[in-house]
């Protein structure tokens, strides 16, 4: 008998120290090399790829001070709301630095760094710094974006002949949506009147053409071949009809451009005009890399282009449907294919260059409505339009991730499905365990 209760106490000794010694070198192995995995619906405790792709770029260390009192009458502990928050960051970048400063008992550091607001951020890398007064994951990935950019990038467009205006607010201009987007990434944009201006300035990193209502002169095409000349980054929207002025731009960059516009009946299926271009058939490329985002194109051209050994061409866009040689179609028409006049598709209408022999960049799209104000918001036309200028702007690595798409929570059950529950919870379970009772009481009692 004695051995035996030694026996069993030996057992028990043995299972706690196994017990102990597996926890512990679990716990070791989770501080080691930590996993981490979220669970939560639509990974809602995650940062969109987008902002994890912007962490990797930034190298070195990384400083936010937070102003921030312990305590709001209005949002209670704000520094625990802004801790969690910036702790998804830190999950990325290690060397994310947090500190906190109380605006009420260290007023001079306040003032010192112009804090207006309670909760207020200051971002600092690279010697630069960013204020936030609204906290969020767009908001800060917009800011550590800014800050990601090592040298100004300013981005020109083309005015004085009708063209929309990159800060205009008017629905034929893009000021809104693609040039707001363009201002929170970092990029400068200013306006270029070469009938004014001796040239186009060396510092701009990208020149926008839209295109121009009335004919450019003679001189102004001069300095914007003179800009292609000397290696210039070029995003030139184009629509059907005249060129007014720029074929022999469009001749410098080997450019064919036929009559016509671009007919696709898929867009009836979407309750849009056939005049609408839908893209969906993306070609692979830095610019469309990761991106399957619809986008809708209000009466494009179709773009095509001479062999040239000076240029590298990549379709970035082909739609399905045909080119229609009628002239320009009127949104509320119905136009036939016809077999003399028209060609059928699919059509190109988003184009990329490369310099063989040099790092210039160019990239031609067969319409300027899809970037208005009017037209920017359907599906990713902004973020399309944005992949293009941080590609050429070489920053290949900051090009927009889609957002994360939002999963329908919802459960919709039909009346035989809800029936066929409600009978399972009121009459199935009961009865099921009625049997196992009943099952239980038989066994004792035999």
């Amino acid at each position: 008998m004695r051995q035996l209760l030694h026996a069993n106490l030996l057992r028990n000794v043995l299972f706690v120290l196994l017990l102990t010694g597996i926890a512990s070198s679990l716990g070791y192995l989770s501080y080691r090399h930590p996993v981490l995995r979220d669970l939560t619906f639509n990974t809602g405790n995650s940062l969109e790829p987008a902002s994890v792709a912007v962490l990797q770029q930034l190298k070195g260390q990384l400083n936010i001070t937070v102003y921030a009192t312990k305590q709001d009458a209005r949002l209670g502990d704000i520094r625990k709301v802004i801790s969690a928050f910036l702790s998804l960051y830190q999950r990325y970048k290690p060397d994310l630095s947090v500190q906190y400063v109380d605006p009420e008992k260290e007023p001079e550091k306040a003032r010192a760094a112009h804090i207006q607001l309670n909760g207020e951020m200051v971002i600092s890398y690279a010697g630069r710094n960013e204020h936030l007064t609204l906290i969020n994951e767009q908001t800060l990935t917009s800011a550590l974006l800014r800050l990601a950019h090592s040298t100004e990038q300013t981005v020109m467009y083309l005015d004085g002949h009708g063209e929309r205006k990159l800060d205009g607010q008017a629905n034929q201009d893009m000021g809104l949506l693609f040039g707001a987007k363009l201002k929170q990434n970092g990029f400068k944009i200013n306006s270029l009147n070469l009938a004014i201006a001796q040239d186009v300035p060396v510092n701009t990193r990208v020149l926008v053409i839209s295109q121009p209502q009335v004919d450019l002169m003679t001189g102004e095409v001069d300095k914007l071949l003179h800009y292609i000349e000397r290696g210039g980054n070029l995003l030139w929207l184009i629509d059907p009809g005249s060129l007014h002025g720029l074929e022999r731009l469009a001749e410098k960059l080997s450019l064919q451009l036929p009559p016509g516009m671009v007919i696709d009946p898929s867009a009836t299926g979407m309750n849009v005009p056939v005049t609408w271009s839908l893209g969906t058939n993306y070609i692979p490329h830095a610019i469309t890399r990761n991106f399957n985002l619809l986008t809708a194109f209000p009466a494009a051209r179709p773009l095509s282009w001479d062999e040239n050994l000076n240029w590298q061409h990549h379709i970035l866009l082909e739609v399905a449907g045909w080119i229609s040689h009628a002239g320009i179609v009127t949104p509320d028409s119905i136009p036939v294919f016809d077999k003399k006049r028209d060609i059928k598709g699919p059509a190109i209408i988003a184009l990329a260059l490369e310099g063989s022999d040099t790092e210039q960049r160019i990239v031609i799209v067969g319409n300027s409505a899809f970037l208005s104000n009017t037209f920017a918001g359907n599906g990713g036309n902004v973020d399309f339009g944005v992949n293009m200028v941080n590609w050429l702007s070489r920053n290949d690595k900051l090009i927009t991730l889609q957002p994360r798409a939002t999963k329908d929570s919802n459960i919709v059950l039909s009346k035989r499905q809800l029936t066929a529950i409600s009978a399972g919870f009121l009459l199935g379970l009961p009865l099921l365990l009625c049997a196992a009772g009943g099952y239980v009481w038989w066994q004792r009692r035999a």
